[in-house]
């Protein structure tokens, strides 16, 4: 088992061209769609489809009125021409009252272009601190040649709560049977994690990301939301443009 990591937003344009037939990728945004979008799962939702603009957005919305609009751009709920999309890109905004059987299409800053990314991929998953371990579990179960971690980071730079929830998980696909064999920048992942651990909430209440949700009020208690460990044992994968829980 191969192990790579994507650590800056960079990256993207080279996996995108990259052969990923043998590949597993796992896409962290934890801050916040892919916290988001398993959250909705958990809470019921049928399946994310995650596109690049918020054309694409409106467009899928058009020809399937069912579908209910999700995303944000500089972390608050999109508004364009007057309209309000139904969501934000808050995990607490997905009750299962309101997204239960329905499907979303979100649209992010940074999440849902990593997603697309890596959509030829042998196979595509949504990681987050939430279902670490259910992730690490079907990677192990599958034996895969290559994994990917692609953090997704802000705007064009690296995020560090991301870059630390890969470490994480290459963590814990260390203690498995397989010893797993890790390129520089899932070392770099690696050693980030074993830094954070300790106290890692703080760690990450001190990222760029972090700060700026504690600055737009309502926003704040995503943070320790999305910071929470395997609170949900479900793995969240994409395949033909949406994402569900693979049973």
């Amino acid at each position: 088992m191969n192990i790579d990591v994507i650590l800056t937003p960079a990256e993207l344009p080279a996996l995108s061209k990259s052969n990923l037939n043998k590949t597993a990728c796992v896409v962290f945004d934890v801050l916040r769609a892919t916290s988001t979008f398993v959250t909705a799962l958990r809470n019921g939702a049928a399946a994310i489809i995650p596109v690049s603009e918020i054309s694409e957005a409106l467009e899928i919305q058009k020809k399937r009125p069912r579908v209910l609009t999700a995303g944000e751009r500089h972390g608050v709920k999109i508004r364009v021409e007057g309209q309000e999309f139904d969501f934000g890109n808050s995990p607490l905004e997905f009750l299962p009252e309101k997204v239960k059987g329905r499907t979303i299409v979100s649209t992010t800053t940074n999440g849902t272009r990593a997603l697309r990314a890596c959509a030829h991929a042998n196979t595509v998953l949504a990681g987050a601190f939430l279902n670490l371990s259910a992730t690490a579990n079907f990677l192990r179960g599958k034996q895969f040649q290559t994994i990917v971690l692609v953090c997704a980071g802000t705007r064009e730079n690296p995020a560090l709560e991301d870059i630390i929830a890969a470490g994480a998980l290459c963590d814990e696909l260390k203690q498995g049977p397989e010893k797993p064999s890790f390129s520089d920048s899932a070392r770099v992942a690696l050693a980030a994690f074993r830094h954070a651990k300790t106290d890692l909430v703080g760690k990450i209440c001190e990222s760029e990301n972090a700060q700026r949700l504690f600055a737009i009020p309502g926003l704040r208690d995503d943070i320790r939301f999305c910071l929470r460990g395997n609170v949900f044992d479900l793995v969240a994968r994409m395949k033909g443009g949406k994402i569900t829980i693979s049973r």
